[in-house]
């Protein structure tokens, strides 16, 4: 199955954070991605991840500031409390980078 990017941070933007919860049965993992662009936006995709890393439910934002992105990621991780236990909220995560022509992992070093 190809491996299509969630999100593409570009030459200029910077990672504004990931989140994942852990793995909620019979669901999958709950993720929240976020970037701040080169205008100072701060945008965000929210997905819950399958075990067989199908990519469902993708929700897309934008926020004026980091604040308000931590009040988004405050929100989505007070529903996942109420639907599955406190347990099952998001925490930080190291982000993966892929290099798009060839999907093999890459170096997280800005060259």
């Amino acid at each position: 199955m190809k491996q299509i990017a969630i999100m593409v941070v570009e030459k200029g933007e910077e990672i504004a954070g990931m989140w994942i919860s852990d793995f909620v049965p019979g669901i999958g993992s709950y993720k929240l991605l976020a970037k701040k662009r080169k205008d100072g936006m701060y945008e965000w995709a929210h997905f819950v991840e399958r075990a067989n890393g199908y990519k469902d439910k993708i929700y897309r934002g934008e926020v004026e500031s980091e604040a308000r992105l931590k009040y988004a990621f405050e929100a989505i991780n007070k529903a996942l409390s109420m639907a599955y236990g406190e347990q099952y909220i998001m925490r930080t995560a190291k982000p993966t980078f892929l290099n798009p022509v060839f999907g093999s992992e890459m170096d997280s070093q800005v060259h």
